[in-house]
């Protein structure tokens, strides 16, 4: 009988309590969308100190090893992009910002010049989705086995 008493009156505090804490957990507007930044964070002290004639060296230390890097004859560039994003706890990424630092070379390996771009300098490319066509015959694996028959 103490058993069925105690039983009884346990069930309905758990429950509370984990309606409490599922209540709480979804009341943080932070817990539903987190802010992030993916890539280099590029602060305004490291690109101040980026000048004309320093050293392939010199700019390593200051920002790093570059995300990427082109060659155009005798000049060379290094790129290092800053994405700050917004991800909702449902998957969903939303691009805030987007800041990609050029660095430019000469052939002796000394900073030419710098560039920031933003979001708004970059250019939107439409994805072909068409297919080329192959020669001869599109033919599925099971259909050229049995056509080996």
């Amino acid at each position: 009988m103490l058993l069925r008493t105690v039983t009884g009156s346990v069930a309905p505090l758990a429950a509370t309590a984990l309606l409490v804490v599922a209540l709480a957990a979804c009341s943080s507007s932070s817990a539903l969308v987190q802010t992030r930044t993916q890539g280099y964070e590029i602060s305004d002290s490291a690109m101040a100190q980026i000048r004309p004639g320093q050293s392939e060296q010199l700019v390593t230390l200051v920002l790093g090893s570059p995300q990427s890097t082109n060659t155009f004859g005798d000049q060379a560039a290094w790129y290092y992009v800053e994405t700050k994003v917004r991800q909702t706890s449902f998957g969903m990424t939303m691009i805030d910002s987007r800041t990609v630092l050029a660095i430019y070379f000469d052939k002796n390996k000394k900073v030419v010049d710098k560039a920031v771009y933003g979001l708004q300098d970059g250019k939107t490319i439409a994805i072909e989705s068409r297919r080329t066509s192959s020669f001869g015959e599109d033919r599925s694996f099971v259909d050229q086995i049995l056509q080996s028959f």
